[in-house]
């Protein structure tokens, strides 16, 4: 089973989403990594309350604080600023309780650090401040103490928040990949159409991409590679319908005076006797019959050539081909069968074409086969069609022929042979006729014995 782009394209950012997420998870582990080996140089780290309060705030020394950009306040019990040194994002002498509460509750929020410790003894607190230069606040903390709806309404949260997360990464995923998938897959599928109306024989067929990537020098190529075809074969078309058209005009040209050779030949054949005449006038019978053939082969393939179709009782017209069969057969000491059904079958037919076939078929049989041979002619209605089986128990033909054995001017073997009289054409002009009737003319293979021939004409 073929496996298309878009699913590969797709397959190929479900490893990316899943990557992605490997990719956050890490980043978080290296961010806080990163945050402990730095932690240690930070001035906000070196100089903490706790390293520099005493019991008296007027024995602090903030001179470090404030060398490295901080500050340093002390709040008293009455929340009035009795130390303040270097940066001081209090602003005020003297706070109320309530003001101070909101300062410590904003705190976390504000742009600086601040590190606040209380003194019991100086009974005062101590805040150190330093601005900060980056803070990513994501903590992931569990207390088993904490009450279990709390811990529920927190979790379903949390996965509520990962899930979103999950799904936005992935309509992200699932909609780049088919968008990238469709700028491959369209060119795709607009050349895959060109080559197969190429294949089917539409020369004309041309590509049209409107891009200006690889695609577009893929789309030059196949133009410039169906524009050379088309040329090619316009130029042996016609290069083929004129050779058409000079055989067809030499064998029209060669007929009277070939005609006239084979009159004055019998005539001297009769007077002379002798064998010199003989072999003339027999030869002259048998350039005549092939020039006959090459003539009608050639109208057959001429594009002004058409049928004298009319609606016939293929049944009738059988009978009465077979019947025209039968003096020939005999005198060949050939034995026949002829199985034709008594209802009326109606196809569109040419009368005069249609015996032809049967007479090549029976020229054919007769020919390269011995005495004795016994003929098969049966018709039945099959798939819409007229089915005529034209069948033999003789020497059948060579498989090294059956690929070939309507091509003009096919002949092998030692039954095969010039000596038997054939042009090699009679076939090729009974499938010809089959095929103008809409139907075909084919050999059966796989023959023990003999040789069967199917002709079928389409029933109306």
């Amino acid at each position: 089973m073929k496996s298309k782009i878009s699913n590969q394209f797709l397959g190929n950012f479900l490893i990316i989403f899943l990557l992605t997420i490997l990719a956050t998870a890490l980043a978080f582990v290296l961010m806080s990594a990163a945050g402990s080996l730095i932690a240690g140089s930070l001035a906000k780290n070196r100089y903490t309350a706790e390293s520099i309060i005493k019991e008296d705030y007027r024995q602090i020394d903030a001179s470090e604080v404030v060398a490295n950009g901080g500050g340093v306040q002390a709040v008293d019990k009455e929340y009035r600023v009795v130390l303040s040194e270097g940066l001081d994002t209090i602003g005020k002498d003297s706070l109320t309780a309530q003001e101070f509460t909101d300062f410590l509750a904003e705190s976390k929020t504000k742009t600086y650090h601040y590190d606040i410790l209380y003194q019991p003894e100086g009974e005062f607190w101590l805040i150190v401040t330093f601005p900060t230069s980056i803070r990513l606040d994501f903590k992931l903390i569990h207390n088993k103490n904490a009450p279990s709806e709390d811990l529920s309404r927190s979790g379903l949260a949390f996965g509520l928040v990962l899930a979103i997360y999950l799904v936005i990464i992935a309509a992200i995923s699932y909609a780049y990949s088919r968008i990238s998938a469709l700028r491959i897959t369209v060119p795709l599928k607009k050349l895959a159409a060109g080559t197969r109306l190429l294949r089917e024989g539409d020369y004309s067929a041309r590509v049209e991409l409107n891009l200006k990537n690889e695609f577009a020098e893929l789309q030059d190529t196949f133009n410039g590679m169906a524009e050379r075809i088309e040329k090619e074969i316009s130029l042996r078309k016609k290069a083929e319908e004129g050779r058409k058209r000079l055989i067809l005009d030499i064998s029209h040209d060669l007929k009277n005076p070939l005609s006239s050779i084979q009159g004055y030949a019998e005539i001297l054949s009769q007077k002379a006797e002798s064998p010199e005449a003989k072999a003339i006038h027999q030869n002259s019978i048998r350039a005549n019959r092939l020039l006959n053939e090459l003539f009608e082969l050639s109208q057959l393939d001429s594009p002004d050539y058409k049928l004298r179709l009319s609606k016939t009782d293929i049944c009738e017209a059988l009978r009465r081909a077979c019947g025209e069969l039968i003096a020939q057969l005999e005198a060949s000491e050939f034995s026949y069968e002829f199985d034709i059904p008594e209802e009326e079958i109606f196809v569109m037919l040419d009368a005069d074409r249609f015996r032809r076939i049967i007479q090549n078929l029976a020229d054919n049989a007769v020919r390269y086969n011995p005495k004795g041979t016994k003929i098969f002619v049966s018709l039945e209605v099959r798939g819409g069609a007229a089915t005529i089986r034209f069948a033999d128990d003789g020497v059948g033909i060579p498989e090294s022929l059956a690929e070939d054995i309507f091509n003009p001017f096919v002949r092998g073997g030692e039954a095969r042979s010039p000596k038997s009289g054939g042009s090699g054409l009679g076939l090729s002009i009974a499938q010809k006729i089959a095929k103008a009737h809409g139907g075909d003319l084919i050999l059966c293979k796989n023959r023990a014995k003999g040789s069967v021939f199917e002709l079928t004409i389409p029933t109306i």
